[in-house]
């Protein structure tokens, strides 16, 4: 007879989301057990919190073993088990094991799996997890030439760090990074692709542990990543990896714009298509490789190109991983399939509340903030999500987090340190907008998005110094129409000027 387990918290996610609303729990009752069950063997953990301004937040995200997590906070217990099934009508969810979780309230913070352009191709890599990372680098050691699909975080970040081989990169969109900049900013990245990358010890944050079991009694939080992908990277996930090739051959990146994969073929495939290769354009007089004809893979392109590589590397966004929930369940779901939720978290099920990657917003958002599958937003979900469980659960009433006023999160691209603030791209404020700009080459871009006079976002490349200022600006919506193009002058301090 399969176990049951009464508890009054039921938590689904081992990722950032997750672990943050376990450990928040436990904090809001500490006279209660914490369960974190998770198919991965690892959790994720934020350490080294650094306060940048009011919104902003630097930190490190690492993999724990269940004991280094349960030594920090004792009340919670790991469990590594996967979801099978939730009965939500009997407030029940059943793991791959048997066991039955009773619950008064369950948080699904699930996170979401890599979109593939072909599935169950071994010559097509998805980056999610740690060890799809691993796999990654070890196909990588025997490369000559990788194909990298997609316009995200994750393909800006390969394609910077690859060394060793020639990299093409394929985009849907005109320029890259479009994600995150415009044309502008993509066009101050690009030189960093030419120039030699500095060169960085290996110090390795993310070690690899064996699998921990466990038991557990009153609050339960379960981990339910796919089956066989554990919970997503955070931020510098390639800090500790060697990403460098076997050939010593200077960078090497090719970029085809505006186009998609149309086809994935084999060799004998391709043999069969009775058509060259594309060759790799390389050096200053465009002088290319010498395209061999043994790739173990070719990707059609849709601008009619065919490339040969070892591998594809498919980058190209993630699904929320709804499915072990959804059946027979009546969520609604939003247009990028996650379960909706509302300013409470919760979502159209009773008693079942999400965050994280899974979730898709559905109130009304602040005229700053948007949502974006990023771990400064799955860290900020989890949070919030445990704190409105837990006022309920005292029957209190609780304001939405100042998080979710303003959109802002920090990262690093190209060896460059990126902020974004608010519609930092114009999001959803048609052409009724105008942009402000400093640029110099190779050390800052700075793109203000104005409405009205009043600032809506912005992006800072490099060491600005300005995200607090602009912060404040976003927030308190001054109408800065008198200052003009002098809201950029590099001879004014503009910090000192609206303190």
């Amino acid at each position: 007879m399969a176990a049951a387990v009464q508890g009054k918290c039921l938590v689904v996610g081992g990722g950032i989301a997750g672990v943050t609303c376990a450990e928040q729990l436990s904090l809001q009752f500490p006279a209660d057990l914490v369960y974190l069950l998770t198919a991965a063997p690892l959790v994720k953990a934020v350490t080294n919190v650094k306060q940048v301004s009011r919104t902003l937040e630097e930190f490190d995200v690492e993999e724990q073993t269940s004991g280094a997590l349960e030594s920090q906070y004792p009340n919670i217990k790991v469990v590594a088990s996967a979801v099978k099934e939730l009965q939500a009508a009997a407030q029940t969810l059943i793991t791959e094991d048997g066991t039955r979780y009773h619950y008064e309230q369950l948080c699904l913070c699930a996170g979401a799996r890599p979109r593939l352009i072909v599935e169950g191709n071994p010559y097509v890599l998805g980056i999610r997890d740690t060890d799809s990372a691993w796999t990654f680098q070890q196909h990588l050691t025997r490369a000559r030439r990788v194909l990298v699909v997609g316009n995200g975080g994750i393909a800006l970040e390969l394609v910077y760090e690859m060394e060793g081989c020639e990299v093409v990169w394929a985009i849907k969109d005109k320029s890259i990074g479009n994600t995150f900049f415009d044309a502008g900013a993509a066009e101050f990245l690009i030189p960093q692709l030419k120039a030699e990358k500095p060169q960085t010890p290996l110090t390795c944050k993310r070690m690899k542990y064996t699998t921990e079991g466990g038991a557990g009694a009153v609050f339960l939080v379960l981990g339910q990543e796919d089956d066989r992908l554990g919970s997503a990277l955070g931020p510098d996930w390639h800090e500790g990896m060697d990403l460098r090739a076997a050939q010593e051959i200077p960078r090497c990146v090719h970029i085809e714009a505006e186009c998609e994969v149309k086809k994935i073929l084999n060799h004998p495939e391709f043999k069969t298509l009775n058509v060259t290769a594309s060759p790799v354009p390389r050096g200053e007089k465009d002088s290319a490789t010498c395209d061999p004809d043994d790739w173990p893979v070719y990707a059609v392109l849709t601008n009619g190109k065919v490339y040969g590589c070892d591998f594809v590397v498919s980058a190209t966004g993630v699904f929320p991983n709804v499915e072990p929930f959804v059946g027979g369940n009546n969520f609604d779901l939003g247009e990028d399939g996650g379960l909706t939720v509302d300013d409470h978290m919760r979502t159209s099920v009773p008693h079942v509340y999400a965050a994280g990657d899974v979730c898709s917003t559905g109130w009304t958002p602040s005229p700053h903030w948007q949502q974006m599958r990023l771990w400064s937003q799955a860290r900020q979900m989890g949070c919030y999500a445990a704190k409105c469980m837990a006022a309920e659960r005292r029957r209190e009433n609780i304001e939405m987090d100042f998080c979710f006023e303003l959109f802002a999160h920090v990262t690093k691209f190209f060896n460059y340190k990126v902020i974004l603030l608010g519609k930092y791209n114009g999001q959803g404020l048609g052409g009724d907008h105008e942009l402000l700009l400093r640029c110099t080459k190779g050390q800052e871009y700075v793109k203000v998005v104005l409405q009205g006079g009043r600032m809506m976002g912005a992006v800072l490349i490099g060491d600005t110094d300005l995200e607090e200022t602009f912060e404040n600006l976003i927030l308190n919506q001054m109408d800065l129409s008198a200052y003009g193009e002098d809201l950029l002058d590099p001879n004014i301090d503009i910090e000192d000027y609206f303190d």
